[in-house]
């Protein structure tokens, strides 16, 4: 039997390093934002040439559009495709500007066009923030209620929601970090992706969490450290078997889907992964440090606080 919990400290100092350059890219540069949350219009398309960037968005602006970017992205066949981002874009006006390009470029093969106002992108930044913050105040009451019949149930919901916003802020650090460097985006479909990473996450950590109940009625009187290594290790084989089995389906898509999914597809391999790692080696681990206390003496050390100490009878 693996001794999880008892190597805990290492565990926490591993998720530390993986998330810390990830808060400090969000910090430094923050998300870069699609046409969904900030408005206007993303066009991909491919083209006969291979042409810069910089030609494709000469064009561009000779005919009058200025505020544009061109990223370039190839396809594991090694297709190259142009996503142009730029302000809102009537139908006539893009198929004027396509036409410009196929007469200085060849074929001119569009593969999506998008069109947002501002109005419809602050809503959507809206409705993104709350469905975010609701999945996880419904997560907390929902485990708190089903976890009732232990003391304090509520340690549950609190652990396993500290686990998806480890996950949730390593896919965001490391999307700042691929924003900056390869021009990824966040987008509506970035957000169905984090939910659908907290929704695996969560199932992940309830499995191991309804094992630790069970087990606690069977060994009562067993130290709950013991018992919590216990029921990982019980619960090891499954959440391995299952994680690997999405992670190997996600890959095939990342490698043969098509371009317009693959961004999607990306956010859910990388949440995958740590909402696998977070459920074994983060949420019950914190969960014992919270029930043995280790919590409130951390927490006393930082403030300065230390308990009374008691004084002797006839002292």
């Amino acid at each position: 039997m693996f001794n999880i919990i008892g190597r805990r400290r290492f565990y926490f100092l591993l998720s530390g390093l993986l998330i810390a350059p990830g808060i400090v890219a969000l910090l430094l540069w923050g998300l870069r934002l699609g046409v969904d949350f900030t408005g206007g219009s993303l066009l991909e398309v491919r083209l006969a040439q291979s042409p810069p960037p910089a030609a494709v968005r000469d064009v561009f602006v000779e005919n009058g559009v200025t505020e544009v970017s061109v990223v370039t992205s190839t396809d594991p066949s090694g297709r190259s495709s142009y996503n142009i981002r730029l302000p809102a874009l009537e139908t006539p006006r893009k198929n004027e500007i396509l036409a410009r390009l196929e007469e200085r470029f060849g074929t001119v093969t569009e593969d999506r066009f998008e069109t947002v106002g501002p109005a419809v992108s602050a809503e959507t930044t809206r409705n993104a923030l709350y469905a975010t913050g609701l999945a996880a105040l419904a997560i907390l009451g929902y485990l708190t209620f089903a976890f009732r019949q232990v003391p304090k149930p509520w340690r549950y919901g609190a652990c396993a929601v500290v686990a998806l916003l480890h996950d949730t802020l390593l896919v965001l650090g490391l999307w700042a970090i691929f924003g900056r460097f390869f021009g990824l985006e966040v987008d509506s479909l970035f957000v169905t992706a984090i939910l659908t990473v907290i929704g695996f996450s969560v199932h992940d950590t309830i499995v191991v969490f309804d094992r630790i109940r069970e087990n606690v009625r069977r060994f009562h009187g067993e130290s709950f450290e013991r018992i919590a290594n216990f029921s990982v290790n019980q619960t090891l084989d499954r959440s391995i078997n299952t994680g690997l089995a999405t992670i190997f389906t996600l890959t095939a898509l990342l490698l043969m889907g098509g371009s317009t999914i693959r961004n999607f597809v990306l956010v859910l391999l990388i949440g995958i992964i740590s909402g696998t790692y977070s459920s074994i080696f983060n949420a019950t681990c914190l969960l014992v440090v919270w029930e043995n206390g280790d919590l409130t003496r951390f927490w006393q050390r930082l403030t300065g606080r230390r308990r009374p100490v008691p004084v002797a009878a006839g002292a």
